[in-house]
């Protein structure tokens, strides 16, 4: 017997009423309209869409934003081939095998497995629409957890979803192919490296979700300052808590009360930080200044710092006025000769006196003077600096802290370098990537007899400007 137009429009009202039902929490997400629009979520749906051009993508971000959340939806459009009308990254038309990891086992049962498949007390209440979780296979040892899943597809296939955690170390991750790998934290880089190898055939993508509490470490350090080569395939997005709408504003202000200062970066910005093995745990936009020529009236003063596989140059200029330090160019150049590095040395004043680092890249002081008599032979004025570690440090601390040590901010191998400049486990810096943040330390420690003023040329008076008791040594 026929329907009727009017019985016929009923039965599809309560299939979309049914449909709206097992799609609930996949389909809440990232709406057209309402209270929470896909308008006022750019940096998730950018996201989205760098899947189209990029092989790995990262999205940093503050806690509470939403970037487990937005790993978890763009997984379940894979798994199950729904893509929404907007969507324009990546897309699967064939069943794929996914891999989502998380930190331990407890970690992915309740944040990665909760987020697709539901929280151990609610199956069947994450991202995944419940009628198409067609199997689940439970995992040994952890009450409630599942090592994987089979989920219906589009297609009429179905897709595997395998749940992993880093503490099965990188060996877990051998051998299978996978389309798409999903890691909500910060892997470690072995584990980061080998995930990458199981997407070569499939010609898969991976994307990882966290907030940078480790600081730039290396896994982050390739996102943001990846090689030449690697920029064509890796993608990174930052978001803070004022690029999400939902946060409740008393809430933030509660949080940042009684958050640690050295997180707080990392915590609301998305912006890594080194937490508390930080050597200066100081907020990086609290040292920065805009860019510019230093005035004429300002003595300058550098410090070099020379290594086997790279040579730094930090140059600095003190207003006479206020004692502060403004840090305003650098070079940092590796595998040069002396002399190439004495050219752009001297292109930025030959005038200005430096001071280096007394063993000077060797094992000695002798080594260090001889380095000495090389750059003077080349045009410069070099002095040996103090290299008492931790009293330079001190010294730099002192006037970071105090507002007399200021950063122009197009230096971005000295930021670079600050970010990571921190101390091991046993409280012993780590010597790396920190040929800035030494010549800064040699400049603050040692470089202060050897500011100077440029010289006027023949005919012309300068007008000495009194500093008193306010150099920036204080």
């Amino acid at each position: 017997m026929a329907l009727t137009a009017a019985e016929r429009e009923e039965l599809e009202a309560l299939i979309a009423e049914g449909e709206r039902r097992v799609n609930a929490r996949f389909r809440q997400f990232f709406p057209d309209s309402g209270p929470f629009p896909r308008s006022a979520y750019a940096k998730h749906t950018e996201f989205f869409a760098a899947g189209a051009q990029f092989k790995e993508r990262l999205f940093m971000a503050a806690n509470r934003v939403g970037k487990s959340e937005a790993g978890a939806y763009e997984v379940t459009c894979h798994l199950t081939g729904q893509y929404p009308a907007w969507w324009e990254g990546r897309r699967f038309t064939e069943p794929v095998e996914v891999w989502a990891s998380g930190t331990n086992s407890q970690t992915t049962r309740d944040i990665v497995q909760a987020k697709l498949l539901g929280a151990v007390q609610a199956p069947g209440t994450g991202m995944i629409p419940a009628h198409l979780i067609a199997s689940v296979q439970p995992a040994r040892g952890l009450p409630g957890a599942v090592e994987g899943a089979r989920i219906k597809h589009t297609s009429g296939g179905q897709s595997i979803l395998g749940l992993k955690s880093y503490e099965q170390g990188r060996q877990s991750f051998e051998g299978t192919a996978k389309h798409v790998i999903w890691d909500d934290e910060e892997p470690p880089l072995d584990v980061y490296t080998e995930q990458l190898y199981r997407t070569v055939t499939t010609r898969g993508i991976t994307l990882v979700t966290f907030t940078p509490l480790q600081g730039m470490s290396e896994v982050v350090k390739g996102f943001l300052e990846p090689e030449e080569a690697a920029k064509a395939f890796k993608w990174f997005v930052q978001a803070g808590w004022k690029d999400v709408p939902h946060l409740d504003d008393d809430e933030k202000r509660a949080l940042r009360a009684t958050t640690p200062l050295y997180q707080i970066q990392a915590r609301t910005e998305g912006e890594p930080t080194l937490g508390s093995g930080a050597i200066y745990p100081l907020a990086e936009s609290d040292l920065l200044v805009p860019s510019r020529v230093p005035p004429e009236h300002h003595r300058r003063v550098y410090a070099l710092d020379v290594g086997w596989n790279r040579t730094a140059v930090v140059w600095a200029a003190e207003d006479p006025g206020s004692g502060v330090l403004e840090l305003y160019d650098e070079h940092y150049q590796g595998q040069g000769e002396p002399a190439s590095h004495a050219a752009a040395i001297k292109a930025r004043g030959d005038w200005i006196h430096g001071v280096i680092d007394p063993a000077g890249a060797g094992s000695s002081q002798v080594d260090g003077r001889k380095l000495i008599e090389i750059y003077g032979k080349l045009g410069l004025f070099l002095a040996p600096a103090e290299n008492a570690v931790e009293a330079g440090i001190t010294e730099v601390w002192n006037l970071l802290v105090s507002g007399r040590l200021k950063v122009q901010e197009h230096l971005h191998n000295w930021r670079s370098e600050f970010r990571k400049y921190h101390r091991d486990e046993h409280g012993k810096i780590v010597k790396a990537n920190d040929h800035l943040m030494d010549g800064t330390r040699y400049l603050v420690a040692s470089g202060r007899p050897y500011l100077r003023l440029k010289p006027k040329k023949a005919g012309q008076t300068r007008v000495q400007v009194p500093t008193g008791d306010l150099g920036w040594m204080g």
